[in-house]
């Protein structure tokens, strides 16, 4: 039987990667993880985290004019972007020594520098070679960035958290999450932004009322939205950089900064798996089978870089189902399996988005009569508040079964209510379990369990 220097080795210590290595380690096994980077990968460095503050900073400007209307007197304080930055900055460097901390505490050997894939048993990380029963692969996605004329002077979404000076006219190009995320949380903080989109409707993959009313409601807020557009050339000049677009309103902008976040690639080139024997689909992510394993059995691979579900929960779910396949389940526990339905998801523009389950058009295609229950208003706090903004409510049931298989929702704080109602849509819960269920007054998430009438019958999807 052959000596490895671990039982796992870890390429990667983002959220999916850190998770393994720590639960591994404290089962027992002999563990290493490589990492080349600030500890805590995409999420805690330049996603989830220092996004959802930025997303709470940017909420402060109106939260200060709809005070007045609660009898609150006095001008709005000065945003100092550079504070901002600065205290943002601390609390990431706290997290990767948690991290770091949470590592070394199981015992995991952390090894910092670029790993590649040499064989099945093998990683060198820079000049060094260690070999392992099993290998992880953990390496996330990056941002993808076509090659538009004037690329030289774009950012992505990983730069956006230290842009100097703070850009006071800012230019958004796509239309998924991140790009709506990032053009909400600047135009909150005081940019005029713009908003580039080649498609009729912002975030593809979401239930088409969901798309209508988040566009409504982000140009509402004063986000210039640019449909069925796209960039021509970026050039510089003394007044900043100059955007030409092309499509159906080929005019052009004058902006400080151009964020392109038009989606994400698996981080799978320079590891040599390829070389290795690991096999990649033609985006670049690692194929694996339900237990996680590459076309390499003791290679595994989690997390974006295998282009699944892109989402750090996600990654966690993947990480203890590889940790249970690898070393057996932890006492008195019955092995993970993740499963993808039924995925809860939030998106940070302002106002936010919590979304469960199926889209209509979806759930029409899969269950076949489908009905919805739709809410449309304006909250209690707007009614003083002098806000325009309203709130989106929406239930999709499967007639058959009478089980709610979507739950959409557009306004305040939408990612917290929508996860207690997936564990109820997880467990199964119909729509009669929701009428029975008493709602909690006055306040916005009652709405899902006082959603009487459908505004459309269970007809039968179009074929």
């Amino acid at each position: 039987m052959q000596n490895f220097d671990f039982d796992l080795f870890v390429i990667g210590g983002g959220s999916g990667g850190v998770r393994a290595a720590r639960m591994a380690a404290q089962r027992g096994a002999r563990v290493a993880l490589a990492e080349v980077a600030a500890m805590g990968g995409t999420c805690v460095n330049v996603g989830c985290i220092p996004k959802k503050l930025y997303s709470y900073a940017a909420h402060y400007a109106e939260a200060f004019e709809e005070s007045h209307g609660f009898g609150w007197a006095g001008e709005a304080p000065i945003f100092d972007w550079e504070v901002l930055k600065a205290n943002r900055a601390r609390e990431i460097t706290r997290l990767n020594g948690i991290y770091q901390g949470l590592l070394l505490g199981a015992g995991v050997t952390i090894l910092t520098g670029w790993a590649t894939l040499v064989d099945a048993h093998n990683v060198k990380v820079e000049e060094k070679t260690y070999t392992a029963k099993n290998i992880l692969i953990a390496t996330g996605g990056t941002p993808s960035v076509p090659a538009v004329k004037g690329r030289e002077h774009i950012v992505t979404s990983d730069h956006m958290f230290d842009l100097t000076p703070f850009p006071k006219r800012l230019l958004v190009v796509g239309g998924g999450y991140i790009a709506c995320e990032f053009a909400s949380i600047f135009n909150g903080l005081g940019s005029a932004v713009a908003q580039v989109h080649r498609g009729e409707k912002l975030l593809s993959g979401f239930d088409d009322d969901v798309r209508t009313f988040i566009a409504g409601e982000m140009a509402r807020s004063g986000v210039n939205l640019q449909f069925n557009s796209e960039v021509a050339a970026i050039t510089k000049t003394a007044q900043g950089l100059r955007v030409e677009l092309k499509g159906a309103d080929a005019r052009a902008f004058t902006v400080d900064a151009v964020l392109y976040a038009t989606g994400r690639v698996p981080n799978s080139s320079g590891l040599c798996l390829a070389e290795a024997g690991v096999t990649l689909n033609p985006k670049g992510a690692v194929e694996v089978n339900r237990h996680y394993q590459t076309s390499l059995p003791s290679v595994y691979a989690l997390g974006d870089v295998t282009a699944r579900l892109q989402l750090t929960p996600v990654a966690l779910g993947e990480a203890m189902v590889v940790v249970d396949h690898l070393l057996g389940a932890a006492a008195g526990k019955n092995p993970r399996s993740m499963s993808y339905e039924f995925v809860p998801t939030a998106v940070f523009t302002h106002p936010n988005i919590g979304t469960v389950g199926y889209s209509e058009a979806d759930a029409r295609k899969e269950f076949g009569k489908v009905s919805v229950f739709r809410a449309d208003f304006k909250a209690l706090k707007h009614t003083l508040s002098g806000s325009g903004e309203r709130t989106l409510m929406k239930l999709l049931v499967d007639d058959a079964t009478d089980k709610v298989v979507g739950l959409h929702m557009v306004g305040p704080d939408a990612g917290e209510i929508v996860q207690g109602f997936a564990v109820a849509m997880k467990a199964g819960a119909t729509k009669a379990i929701f009428d029975s269920t008493i709602g909690i007054h006055p306040t916005v998430a009652e709405e899902f369990v006082t959603m009487r009438e459908p505004v459309k019958a269970a007809v039968a999807a179009k074929a």
